[in-house]
């Protein structure tokens, strides 16, 4: 017993001795910002998060669904717009810096523009926190059918992936999937916030079919990217090349065997497809349950 407890102190040790090394490597430029300097809030905040998903569905399961329309609408119009401010801060430095779309080391310079592009870092990492909601709403809305595996591991994997970012590279090549990201978002929380009047909006909203193409592109091209950096040197943190193709896979996966399902299945009738669930207006989400029963 005395060995075991010796072997597990001796491990903790070195786990905390290596945590400490690396934090000795992490961007000078963003301590002290919000959230950052220690991951303790993020991991809160995740498990915070994965327990009102489990809790939520069992809470409702009485209770009539919210309709939540006076605050959908808000709520996705200001998403929409806080990612296209990041996406514009993100393209405007990165422009004027002459950033490579295909390999840019992160250097810890305080240049202005550099500087923008860390704070357009952070406030992509904070949406990820924000973005938290829309597991909220669906669960009292009570439309559990959308909490899908895709749904909650992206929701729950994100935030916590780019806390690594502002972390340790909140500039270089971190903007590119940051800026293309929120891009995506701008269109589809545009989307999102109009459907919610039903049809005779969303008939309107030609673009939803597009915005999952878009977002298999992006996947796509960042595992590309990731392949590239390791194949070429790329002076990059190596683990986080990694990481993202390991990450980039799943998504294309999980995310590529929901778009065949949704839309290429024979009588698959969805509209739009976001994180693995299938966004139907809300007519036809009714016509559905009424033919099921």
């Amino acid at each position: 017993m005395a060995t075991i407890v010796n072997s597990t102190q001796s491990v903790l040790k070195d786990t905390y001795e290596y945590y400490l090394w690396t934090l000795s490597l992490s961007d000078k430029r963003t301590e002290g910002w919000p959230l950052v300097d220690s991951p303790v809030p993020t991991v809160i905040y995740t498990l915070l998060y994965l327990f009102i998903v489990w809790i939520g569905p069992k809470l409702m399961a009485n209770r009539r669904p919210f309709k939540l329309t006076w605050l959908l609408v808000p709520y996705n119009l200001a998403m929409a717009g806080l990612n296209a401010y990041i996406a514009l801060r993100l393209l405007t430095a990165s422009f004027r810096l002459r950033y490579s779309y295909i390999c840019e080391p992160c250097r810890q310079k305080y240049d202005p523009d550099e500087l923008q592009i860390a704070n357009a870092v952070w406030w992509y990492y904070f949406s990820k926190l924000l973005e938290f909601c829309d597991t909220f709403f669906f669960i009292l809305r009570k439309k559990e059918e959308q909490l899908t595996f895709l749904h909650v591991y992206h929701h729950s994997t994100m935030f916590g992936f780019w806390w690594i970012g502002i972390k340790w590279v909140p500039s270089g090549s971190t903007f590119l999937p940051a800026m293309v990201n929120s891009g995506i978002h701008v269109l589809m929380y545009t989307y999102y916030g109009l459907s919610v009047f039903g049809p005779r909006v969303s008939q309107y909203l030609w673009w939803k079919k597009y915005l999952t193409i878009l977002q298999l592109i992006q996947f796509s091209c960042a595992l590309i990217l990731g392949i590239n950096g390791i194949r070429t040197g790329c002076e990059f943190p190596l683990w986080m090349h990694y990481v993202l193709i390991i990450y980039m896979i799943s998504f294309i996966v999980l995310f590529g065997n929901f778009y065949m399902k949704a839309y290429m299945a024979k009588g698959s009738k969805c509209m739009e497809v976001r994180y693995g669930q299938c966004l139907d207006d809300e007519e036809t989400i009714r016509h559905r349950k009424l033919k099921s029963n």
